[in-house]
């Protein structure tokens, strides 16, 4: 169970000099904090600090301070509040995870009970954080227990914004309230030099997670990120940092500027909402960034295979490979690569699961190898540009898992690295003015910012 111990408890009139210990299981470093003097009755410590040795049979790892705390102090020690961070599994239920924390069966229902008037405990997910809280003395603070104490309530936050408490009350039911987090959005400036992937320069220039996945999402149309990129290449990057009013990081995916420079051609991108609502990335012409038609219709692939003659593992021959094919995980999602109607979806001999859709009278996509299709994706079905209509499988004529991808012009099939999509939309008049305004302000921010600290830098 990871997490961290922290307790805060009350001693019957006993003036000590405190000493606070923070042990964390995902830590590779662990120490004291400084002492200081404490009020009267109070005192802060770590409750595994004592020893507990339940706790270190879980592998957490235990500090002791230099100067022992007053035994007699510990002995008068009463009504510990103990918090302990748990993080959700795969496959836990918030029920599930406050008993695997110590809580018992009845007092978890009643506890998630209080909380359904401010959230759906369906909507718990893997890796969500839970602050479980216990009420300890000093004798179960060192006891063989796993947990140091009886289940109090807890905490978590379902949305950046938002923080939920339950809490035991006196008469032993349990009350739920939530709180609303304070955020602030800042922007941020970002540029680098790529040597090896865009990836590793970003992180090196101080992009979070999310923003790279932005970046590379916006200039997904036109770049071909596996071959394109070159030693040399160069980024700049204005986007936005929602902090919380800890300094952590709760939101960077919104990008309003951006420029990727490869083989010395700076291809640059500008965040614009137009009349009808719908925001999109445009060059600095007002061209749409957003294609038609999507090369790569799937998330986190290899491209296994081009497109042109190649020998085929199954047959033991030479033949024409007329489309590309990325490996990827069995059940990644596949998307649809533009808007359209599906014209097939069903088997379809050595193609296996295939959907093809046809997107205007002179471009269709087709999909093939796939483990199964979406829910309701059927012959006749309209779909829009990134909905999923099935996942990653290895049906048909088919080595290992991977998607079997073809983009077909007037019915011949091309080579979907190389093809030139079909464009996006395209601003005019009033709109474009708009734009072009929106874009020296940008042009304008983006020279005034300083670059990110990247010490304060985080994965999000």
């Amino acid at each position: 169970m990871k997490g961290y111990f922290t307790a805060i408890g009350c001693a019957s009139a006993v003036v000590v000099s405190s000493v606070f210990l923070l042990v964390s299981a995902d830590s590779k470093g662990y120490g004291l904090g400084e002492s200081m003097r404490a009020p009267p009755t109070t005192l802060a410590l770590a409750p595994i600090s004592l020893g507990n040795p339940a706790a270190a049979r879980r592998g957490l790892r235990t500090e002791t301070p230099d100067t022992p705390l007053d035994e007699k102090a510990l002995g008068k020690l009463v009504n510990v509040a103990v918090h302990q961070t748990v993080k959700a599994k795969p496959g836990d239920t918030l029920a599930g995870l406050l008993q695997r924390a110590g809580a018992a069966g009845a007092d978890a229902a009643a506890a998630i009970t209080a909380v359904r008037s401010h959230f759906d405990p369906r909507r718990f997910q893997q890796g969500q954080l839970v602050k479980v809280s216990y009420r300890a003395d000093s004798e179960s603070l060192i006891s063989e227990h796993l947990t140091p104490g009886t289940f109090q309530g807890f905490s978590l936050q379902p949305d950046p914004t938002t923080e939920l408490r339950v809490a035991r009350t006196v008469d032993g039911s349990f009350r739920a309230w939530k709180l609303e987090r304070a955020l602030t959005t800042r922007p941020v400036r970002a540029e680098g030099e790529i040597t090896s992937s865009l990836y590793v320069a970003g992180k090196a220039a101080g992009l979070t997670n999310s923003a790279l996945a932005e970046l590379i999402r916006a200039y997904s149309w036109d770049v071909d990120f596996q071959r394109d990129i070159r030693k040399g290449d160069r980024f700049e990057v204005l986007y936005d940092q929602v902090v919380d009013d800890e300094g952590k990081i709760t939101k960077s995916d919104t990008i309003h500027y951006a420029t990727l420079t490869l083989s010395g051609e700076p291809a640059r991108i500008y965040r614009f909402t137009s009349e009808d609502g719908h925001t999109n990335y445009y060059n600095e012409k007002g061209l749409s960034a957003q294609k038609a038609l999507m090369r790569t219709p799937i998330d986190g692939a290899r491209l296994s295979s081009g497109f042109g003659k190649r020998r085929r593992p199954v047959l033991g021959y030479t033949k024409m490979h007329k489309g590309v094919d990325f490996a990827a995980p069995r059940g990644t999602p596949i998307y649809a690569a533009g808007n359209g109607t599906i014209t097939y979806a069903g088997r379809k001999g050595s193609y296996g699961n295939y959907i093809r859709i046809r997107h205007n009278g002179s471009y269709s996509t087709a999909y093939a190898h796939m483990k199964g299709f979406r829910r309701g994706m059927r012959t006749g079905v309209r779909v829009s540009q990134g909905d999923i209509i099935g996942y990653v499988g290895t049906t048909g004529r088919s080595t290992g898992p991977h998607l079997h991808y073809e983009i077909l012009k007037n019915d011949r099939q091309a080579n979907p690295m190389r093809i030139k999509m079909p464009s996006g939309n395209k601003l005019k008049g009033a709109q474009l003015t708009k734009f072009l305004a929106a874009k020296d302000r940008l042009d304008d921010q983006y020279a005034a910012l300083p670059l990110i600290n990247q010490n304060t830098a985080s994965a999000e």
